[in-house]
This record gives C-alpha cells, structure tokens and sequence, in this order.
C-alpha cells in the first residue's frame, strides 16, 4: 500500500513519525498497516492514527487537533493555508519538547529527520551564524554539541530543506 504524499514531511517512516502497524484507525476504523508515532496536539488520546486521515484532514477535525504549533510559521509569515497544511494535515515529528517547524523563504520547510554529524560539521559561516544566533549559542558552546552529537540523542539536531532554494535549515531541541 502505498502511503500519502506528504509535501513537508516526504518521509514519515524514515523520520519515525509513521510506523508499521496492524492497529486499527481511531477515526476511519480501518487498519491500512501503518499509524502515527508522533504528537498530536488535542483534548482526547486516540490509540492509533492512519496517515491517510492525517493527509485528508479528517483527524485533526474529528479530534479538534494538530499535529504541530502553528506559532513559529505564523511569526516567520508564511501564508495561512500553508500553515494550516502543516498543523492539520502533515505528521508532526517525535522531539524533545514541543516541536518546531521551520521555515525559510517564505514557506515551510520540508522535515527531513535527525541531522547527521557529518552535516553539522560542514556547517560554517552565514549558515552556522544563523543557527547561533537563532539558537542563543556560543561558538564553544556549539564546538562542545559537536563532540558528543549522536543523532536521536539529547540534544536533538533537526534537519530541515527549504522547498524553494533547497537550503538546509537546522533546529536545536533539548531535554
């Protein structure tokens, strides 16, 4: 079965946000062999979500929900449509504390998952002051990130693409 396409999270699976499953869907009562792994911001627990209520928005109305904070793509001023795309019908991904989606160029950023090492140590100059200055570091207290970064660890290194110039952009989560 072939799963839905996600324009701001293009690999849920690998990311961990949708996992294999035989559980069945809370809001369309159908087991299709995959469900959420990940947050969804919302009064009631559901047990298990299929990507495909997420992809038509049928989750997030059934359950009055979203899958992330809307706050951080509302302040960097992308259009309503888009965010409301990613809160209601994109999976969120697993983190630390609550999430943040970022975006660059006017528009959402693609999740693509974990940073690798090697990607964090080719960051250098206007990128890597960026990410300093946007994540309140030091140059010492990011040279001491690198030394013991692991992806999937604490701290948590989240890389994003910009759909329209295909710039990495990197976020920061703590435990």
């Amino acid at each position: 079965m072939t799963l839905p396409t996600f324009r701001y999270h293009p690999d849920p699976i690998a990311t961990g946000a949708i996992e294999a499953s035989d559980r069945t869907c809370a809001i369309c009562g159908r087991a299709r062999g995959f469900r959420y792994a990940a947050t969804i911001y919302a009064a009631s627990e559901v047990d298990s979500i299929c990507p495909w209520c997420i992809a038509d928005g049928s989750a997030a109305r059934k359950l009055d929900g979203q899958f992330s904070d809307g706050d951080p793509l509302i302040a960097a001023g992308v259009a309503p449509e888009v965010v409301d795309e990613v809160t209601h019908r994109t999976p969120g991904y697993p983190s630390w504390q609550q999430e943040i989606w970022m975006a660059h160029c006017g528009d959402a950023c693609a999740f693509l998952g974990d940073a690798s090492k090697e990607e964090l140590v080719a960051l250098a100059g206007p990128d890597l002051d960026g990410l300093l200055e946007r994540e309140l570091l030091r140059d010492s207290d990011w040279r001491g990130l690198l030394s013991s970064y692991v992806p999937g660890g604490d701290p948590a290194v989240y890389h994003f693409r910009c759909l329209r110039c295909q710039a990495s952009v990197f976020s920061l989560d703590f435990t």
